[in-house]
């Protein structure tokens, strides 16, 4: 554990959990229906200020879409004259030209885009709404107001073939960086991932493609190929680091170390109408609790890799076999790595999987919270 912590860098405001999309891989949690007891604006600010004097440098106002709060040109103007880099997080829904130069006038910097892909049939099919036409002016209109524009596509099965059509729609819509976040296996994604879950060889023929792209393109975008957990068999810093640089911040106001977080049992986690920033990054149990490496247990004790990947995810860790303090079952050296790796043999198995898919909506988070806030638990470990 480190005793002086380095300061969180990088503060994720989401802002609420309401969202008019409805995405079968949202990394919100399953059970969101129970935390809508959204913080105030002024907390807001006051959670801004504090962390800037810790020393956080870029805010990302997220969500659920952020748009849906009426306040949200006043929290970024407010992030804007701290000194933050600010960007926002959006599905694109609710950015009216009449919002856009609102936030241009409050400071905002940049702007992240999501599409679901690059046809209107499957956009709109995986978000469950009529979108695609909407985010195609809405892209214009980051590019008229100036902002640098991220795009974000997240990759699975059900549209990884379509990735160089994907790709060109990036450039076509002038985004200066385009993120092909290859889908990772919490929350509603864990529900859906038989659906999800791409074979090896749509992988392998995805990024070849994209590196064919990238030669092509040479300096004109920056794409990025968020590499998948299950198939790399690498296992990933949490966050870069167990609270080492990045704070959430939940739209009820719990302080968490990654998006996740929150579901691990038997951590104590503040919440910031009752706690300042401070307090929470310094000397809270759930910031605490899985900093640095003298929580590892074996394999992760002697692994000669333990500093580069911190024993990977501890969400993932727990998620798959119900122990957060054991190494992330994507590594190989893991004694639950079979889990992982009969989940790709099942994606690699002929025939369409017969589960629909379960779509984030209210309905569906409330029967989670009536089935306990129980974690989907996809194989029980052996």
């Amino acid at each position: 554990m480190n005793i002086s912590p380095n300061p969180p860098l990088w503060l994720l405001a989401e802002v609420t959990y309401s969202c008019p999309l409805h995405c079968a891989f949202c990394y919100n949690p399953v059970d969101y229906a129970a935390h809508d007891d959204e913080l105030s604006t002024d907390d807001w600010l006051r959670v801004l200020r504090e962390a800037r004097a810790l020393g956080a440098v870029q805010c990302g106002f997220s969500g659920g879409e952020p748009l849906v709060r009426d306040d949200l040109e006043v929290m970024v103007a407010e992030a804007h004259r701290l000194g933050y880099y600010t960007n926002l997080l959006t599905s694109g829904v609710g950015l009216t030209e009449a919002r856009a130069a609102a936030l241009k006038a409050a400071g905002l910097d940049h702007v992240q885009l999501s599409f679901q892909d690059s046809t209107r049939e499957m956009n709109d099919f995986l978000s469950h709404t009529k979108t695609f036409e909407l985010k195609q002016r809405v892209a214009k209109r980051i590019k008229d107001n100036g902002w640098p524009m991220v795009l974000n596509v997240v990759i699975h099965r059900l549209n990884i073939d379509h990735i160089g059509r994907i790709i060109e729609m990036a450039v076509e819509m002038g985004a200066e960086y385009l993120e092909l976040a290859n889908t990772q296996y919490y929350s509603w994604a864990l529900e859906n991932r038989g659906q999800l879950l791409p074979t090896r060889a749509q992988l392998q023929r995805a990024e070849a493609i994209t590196n064919e792209w990238r030669a092509k393109l040479g300096n004109a975008i920056r794409i990025l190929f968020v590499a998948p957990d299950y198939h790399d068999a690498t296992p990933k810093k949490c966050v870069n680091g167990w609270g080492s640089m990045f704070m959430t911040i939940t739209p009820d106001g719990t302080a968490l170390p990654c998006h996740t977080a929150r579901m691990l049992p038997g951590l104590d986690f503040p919440n910031l109408r009752n706690c300042s920033v401070q307090s929470a990054w310094q000397d809270s149990e759930g910031f605490n609790r899985y900093r640095g490496t003298g929580w590892m247990k074996e394999p992760c004790t002697s692994c000669e890799f333990k500093e580069r990947d911190l024993g990977g995810c501890r969400c993932q860790a727990y998620m798959l076999t119900r122990d957060a303090e054991i190494a992330d079952p994507v590594c190989p050296k893991s004694p639950y790595h079979s889990l992982v790796l009969d989940a790709v043999r099942e994606a690699e198995a002929d025939g369409a999987p017969a589960k629909p898919l379960v779509f984030r909506d209210p309905k569906a988070s409330r029967q989670f919270v009536e089935a306990g806030n129980a974690v989907s638990m996809p194989k029980t470990p052996p």
